[in-house]
């Protein structure tokens, strides 16, 4: 009979209660304003750079390809944690459903490892660009890019459905208050009261292995690249290369660098308050500053960029005469 009712008790989670921001209503608004501006500055910038990608031909080519697919990504990845942070401070609503907290937490990871693994594949293209330019075209086929492109989702997937099952496999009773402002993987552990060593054994040795093996192919292609720029004649030549790769190197410093230091790494170390800064700089400020990297220190997608803006300056300006003279008739 104790038994039963312990299993009973187990099995009553539903929701959870995000308790990761502030509770005090001027620094709550503040907070509120902030993080509006933020997603909304997020959401143009990536929108901006898509839709260029898309509809100039210029940038019809596989390292545009790739950061088309890193632009989609970054609108994703603040969009499934934000706004309900934006509701919860807001509207005081902290509350999230069993469900809710699952699917979150899958989407999240889901993004967050496709990413990991696309600056891999974005370094490799760097390297093939630079170290074998005149074979670039041939090696990096379109559809070798579509391949590279559904595979680094495909293995985000399932690396994201192994790591969802394991954390909502687990029971939840001594309490359903997540210090954090979305559903992640250290603060699930942290309430749970099922024993955790076994799973934490698990995600720590698949993110190792997937994470060590997409920075190694980073970290690879860089040596190579900067072998092949020392050994540039030009000095215009060894700018130019620096600047192509600078960019993609500065994304990947700051995006490895914190999400190694959130996932790769015993329960026991878990700090909340520490946890919520790091997630706060992959998870919020690297999608913002992906588009302002790429666009201010990118010639190409600036020129598409002010091609994309005259297009539209056109088209509403026809639109507008078009409507008048037909306001006329």
């Amino acid at each position: 009979m104790k038994d039963k009712l312990q299993t009973v008790n187990l099995s009553t989670v539903s929701e959870f209660v995000l308790v990761g921001l502030s509770d005090a209503p001027e620094v709550r608004f503040l907070l509120f304003v902030l993080f509006l501006i933020t997603y909304l500055a997020t959401m143009a910038g990536n929108i901006t750079i898509l839709v260029a990608i898309i509809t100039d031909t210029h940038l019809h080519n596989p390292m545009y390809f790739f950061l088309g697919n890193l632009s989609l990504l970054d609108i994703l990845c603040p969009t499934i944690t934000v706004l309900k942070m934006l509701e919860a401070l807001l509207l005081e609503n902290k509350v999230i459903s069993f469900t809710g907290c699952m699917l979150q937490l899958f989407f999240f990871i889901d993004v967050v490892g496709t990413e990991i693994f696309l600056l891999a594949v974005m370094a490799y293209d760097r390297y093939v660009a630079i170290c074998h330019p005149l074979q670039y075209m041939n090696i990096m086929s379109m559809k070798l890019c579509a391949h590279l492109a559904i595979g680094t989702w495909v293995v985000g997937f399932f690396n994201s459905l192994l790591h969802t099952s394991l954390i909502f496999t687990l029971f939840f009773c001594d309490s359903n208050e997540v210090d954090q402002y979305y559903c992640d993987i250290p603060p699930m552990l942290a309430i749970s009261c099922s024993p955790t060593y076994s799973r934490e054994l698990v995600i720590l040795t698949v993110a190792g292995l997937l994470g060590s093996s997409a920075f190694v192919v980073t970290l690879i292609s860089y040596i190579y690249i900067l072998l092949a720029i020392l050994c540039m004649n030009s000095s215009e030549s060894r700018y130019k290369a620096f600047s192509t790769c600078g960019s993609h190197l500065t994304v990947v410093c700051i995006f490895y660098g914190t999400t190694i230091c959130t996932y790769v790494r015993p329960s026991s170390t878990y700090s909340p308050n520490q946890d919520r800064i790091v997630s706060m700089l992959y998870g919020i400020l690297t999608p913002l500053l992906n588009p302002i990297i790429y666009s201010l220190r990118n010639k190409e997608v600036k020129s598409a960029l002010k091609r994309v803006i005259s297009t539209l300056r056109y088209t509403f300006s026809c639109t507008k005469v078009a409507y008048g003279a037909g306001a006329s008739y």
